[in-house]
């Protein structure tokens, strides 16, 4: 990845409205705090040395979904152009967790941020062949126009907020 396929992350990113937040391993948790409202849920986090904090529920029940405003999972990848982010569904429950509360923290590795779609259905494609490919492509917060006005949050979050890891 490069800077400028970061640098268009970010600029597609402040478009649809959502913060980028670039930080290490080292300093994670001290980067998400601001961005936790409790009750916080999340799932497991897969960068080596990067982990939740204790305040967030990482096997929630189905009531602490729905109580949650804040939900944290990991993003495959980004693509840049559109300033999106992929959950990648598995057993730990990114999907949930990423649509139920309030507030989705996505989390991604800097360097798995894709310059655009093509690559972005390369890689799913690789990932479906692989037998991992269920995912949710997600470009900022959640919002509908069905019946009149703008409204955001109808099914999913109200706010998103990206953290990127910049030393995987």
């Amino acid at each position: 990845m490069s800077s400028t396929t970061l640098a268009t992350f970010e600029s597609s990113l402040e478009g649809v409205g959502v913060e980028l937040v670039s930080t290490t391993a080292e300093r994670f948790e001290t980067a998400l705090e601001p961005h936790l409202d409790a009750p916080a849920v999340g799932s497991p986090l897969p960068f080596e040395g990067v982990s939740l904090p204790d305040t967030v529920d990482t096997d929630p029940t189905v009531e602490a979904l729905e109580a949650a405003k804040t939900g944290v999972t990991a993003a495959g990848y980004g693509i840049a152009d559109y300033g999106s982010v992929v959950i990648q569904g598995g057993p730990d429950g990114e999907e949930p967790v990423s649509l139920y509360a309030d507030e989705h923290v996505a989390v991604v590795a800097a360097s798995d941020v894709l310059p655009g779609m093509g690559a972005a259905f390369d890689r799913l494609a690789a990932d479906i062949r692989d037998g991992t490919g269920q995912a949710i492509i997600a470009t900022g917060p959640s919002a509908t126009a069905d019946m009149g006005a703008l409204v955001k949050g109808a099914h999913g979050p109200i706010d998103v907020t990206v953290v990127a890891l910049e030393d995987r």
